[in-house]
């Protein structure tokens, strides 16, 4: 009994999907953070484009 639960390997195979999808969403996190700031500062730059436009 003892030896078929030291050889069971289930539980790491569960522990290394988890692993992966932690790193995926790291992943996403860390993308869309950088992606929101280029569109953010993109947007920035064409408002103030479009401020300086209307102004006479």
């Amino acid at each position: 009994m003892i030896a078929s639960f030291l050889r069971d390997d289930s539980g790491a195979t569960a522990i290394e999907y988890g692993l992966i999808a932690a790193l995926i969403a790291l992943g996403i996190m860390v993308g869309a953070t950088s992606l929101g700031g280029a569109l953010n500062a993109e947007f920035v730059s064409i408002a103030s484009a479009v401020n300086s436009a209307s102004s006479p």
